[in-house]
């Protein structure tokens, strides 16, 4: 397996008050958010429009779980299914069962610190 992690696909982050924070973001930073924070549109290397999501969760959330830290990291990858299957043999610890919507699909493992790091194969088509 050549490729693993092709870019940020989002940067989620817990707060106080996730409708105050993304007001914030929208009046001073210029962000034009929604109910899920913010998404930013690019083009790979390829001139494929892709996105990375900006979103703040409640502080109370446990999407983050297991990990208690105030953040999680989402990278955008190629190939979920084959990935997730390496990192298992690699001794990687994986959380949970992959999901699949039809904007993508979403592994989740641990990093040595504990960090949990969302996988996502993404279907940018899906939000155009």
């Amino acid at each position: 397996m050549e490729k693993r992690v092709t870019g940020i696909g989002g940067i989620f982050f817990k707060t106080k008050d996730p409708n105050k924070t993304k007001e914030w973001y929208k009046n001073h930073l210029g962000l034009n958010t929604d109910n899920y924070g913010f998404t930013f549109w690019w083009q790979d290397e390829n001139g494929n429009k892709c996105s990375t999501q900006w979103s703040p969760f409640n502080v109370d959330t446990k999407y983050f779980s297991p990990s208690e830290k105030e953040f999680m990291m989402n990278y955008r990858v190629e190939n979920l299914e084959e990935l997730l299957k390496v990192l298992k043999e690699e001794g990687v610890t994986i959380v949970g069962e992959m999901e699949t919507y039809d904007y993508g699909k979403f592994g989740w493992i641990l990093d040595p610190e504990g960090n949990k790091i969302e996988l996502w194969e993404p279907v940018d088509s899906a939000f155009l």
